[in-house]
């Protein structure tokens, strides 16, 4: 038995609960996400590496930056307006000797985007990996009832703000560096109560796709992750109750995923290790789209 399946708090749903703005607070959800393994220790594999990461100060991407940062990589997070838990990461990630900066924003708006990436460029001196993480939902019962408005605002916060940051990074990226895109199992399946936060993650991997093949001449690697039902702040700040309790339960490793499920992979991507990947996505969904 994984060292998570031992600590699994989820394996028969959760006690449902409420939070009240996108894309959650980190201390108001309970149980907290499994962020990191005490398994893992870092080897080098991000050494003097600069990685951005964005929706970086919880859920997957907090994950992810604690990950990097084992492996030696100097990280930038970028968030919405979630101070305390940016804070918190911020200090978990120096804890392992490297340099971590915070960048407060919407990534909706591209000048912020472009701005954030002259920052990364002038603390930390230069930028190797970019992840695209951050992301929006609402759930809806029918397409009919999602506005204009919210469609708009998915597809600014998990399309066009990954568009934007890609535009801003690749002038600066060299052979060797790494895109990394976080799509969704549902890019691949489909989900009816997320029908616009879905229509995003397939444009993702279409994107994904299609970038990879223009870089690739450069020595640039283009990749993604497609997780399945991920526990993080999102989802009690996003989902009725009933959707909760039998959040991942349905799936056949019988429980959610925890944002430390993903972090070997991302590291994967960003290393050597997959100098010969590109185009490609890594799924981590619990073997949910095998048996869909």
């Amino acid at each position: 038995m994984s060292e998570l399946d031992k600590q699994t708090i989820l394996s028969n749903g959760v006690t449902p609960q409420i939070q009240s703005q996108q894309p959650g607070i980190e201390k108001e959800i309970n149980p907290e996400p499994i962020y990191e393994l005490e398994s893992h220790v870092g080897s080098g594999k991000l050494k003097g590496k600069v990685a951005l990461i964005t929706g970086g100060d919880s859920g997957i991407g907090k994950a992810v930056a604690i990950g990097y940062a084992k492996e030696g990589a100097d990280v930038a997070i970028v968030y919405l307006d979630e101070h305390e838990d940016a804070e918190n990461t911020k200090q978990r990630v120096e804890q392992e000797g490297v340099t971590c900066t915070l960048h407060a924003g919407d990534v909706a708006d591209e000048d912020f985007c472009f701005k954030v990436v002259e920052e990364v460029l002038k603390k930390h001196g230069k930028l190797n990996i970019l992840v695209n993480n951050a992301a929006r939902q609402e759930v809806k019962s029918s397409v009919v009832d999602i506005s204009t408005e919210q469609f708009k605002r998915t597809f600014d916060v998990n399309f066009f703000a990954m568009v934007h940051f890609t535009k801003a990074a690749i002038p600066h990226l060299s052979a060797g560096d790494s895109l990394i895109y976080t799509t969704s199992i549902n890019a691949y399946v489909g989900n009816k109560a997320l029908i616009d936060y879905t229509s995003t993650k397939g444009a993702i991997v279409a994107f994904t796709r299609s970038i990879a093949q223009e870089l690739a001449d450069k020595g640039i690697r283009v990749n993604g992750v497609a997780p399945g039902p991920i526990w993080t702040p999102l989802i009690p700040a996003t989902m009725t109750t009933d959707m909760q309790e039998s959040f991942g339960v349905s799936t056949p490793l019988g429980r959610p995923g925890q944002p430390a499920d993903l972090v070997e992979s991302y590291i994967l991507l960003a290393s050597e290790g997959s100098a010969y990947m590109t185009g490609q996505f890594i799924h981590i969904n619990g073997g949910q789209y095998m048996s869909s």
